[in-house]
């Protein structure tokens, strides 16, 4: 990362690409949506350990939270999902599972399901897997056999918070979307500090987030990367 802004890349119709954070609580912000003409999600849902509920209400809200993304591009479009399994109570909830649950609920398919690695390979991590999913759905974009992204990603690119993705493995989803879905806006209704939003301006992309912290809301107008980091 690189606090100087560095110079955005022009979007498709010539101008700086734009950037809008809202604060606030994003569950009733995509009830309130419909669907967008160009744009695709890159996005992580919270943990169980982010929010107040048990696990079974977790569940439900997490799949409800996936399907509206999910409705939030156009058919064509796709929504990304990076998901970590989380282990409560001495056993493991697959977050990949309740996404393909919520493709199912929004009519959608996979694409594909990728593997980001947050530590080397080899590496004991304990409580915490060394690895991310990352899944692609789209109700009717159909996959063209190699989307151009590597299986296992062992290269994510450094963090900017603890539970934020990295801006490499960011940086792939959102070409993917470009290239592929032909994005020309990216949503992240969980944006954190705003890597994803930042990732999309550096790759000329419109980008809109929607944080809960007000705090890391700010911090998600203002992130920038550098296309070095990409």
């Amino acid at each position: 990362m690189n606090p100087a802004a560095p110079v955005r890349p022009a979007t498709h119709d010539g101008r700086s690409p734009g950037r809008e954070v809202i604060t606030g609580d994003a569950l009733p912000w995509l009830r309130s949506q419909t669907s967008r003409t160009g744009a695709c999600v890159v996005t992580s849902l919270p943990d169980l350990s982010e929010v107040r509920m048990d696990p079974a209400a977790w569940s439900v809200w997490f799949v409800e939270a996936a399907e509206r993304c999910i409705r939030l591009v156009p058919d064509d479009g796709a929504a990304l999902f990076f998901q970590s399994d989380v282990r409560h109570d001495g056993r493991w909830i697959d977050k990949g599972a309740l996404v393909h649950r919520a493709a199912e609920a929004a009519g959608a398919r996979l694409l594909f399901h990728k593997i980001v690695c947050r530590f080397q390979p080899g590496h004991v991590t304990g409580p915490r897997p060394g690895y991310t999913h990352l899944l692609a759905v789209s109700r009717a974009l159909r996959s063209s056999g190699e989307p151009g992204l590597p299986d296992v990603m062992v290269d994510a690119g450094r963090p900017v918070w603890v539970r934020a993705m990295g801006p490499r493995a960011a940086a792939h989803a959102i070409r993917f979307a470009r290239d592929q879905a032909g994005a020309r806006l990216i949503i992240d209704p969980f944006c954190g500090v705003g890597t994803v939003l930042a990732v999309a301006n550096a790759l000329g992309l419109d980008a809109l987030g929607v944080e809960l912290s007000a705090r890391r809301a700010e911090q998600a107008r203002r992130l920038e990367v550098h296309p070095d980091d990409l």
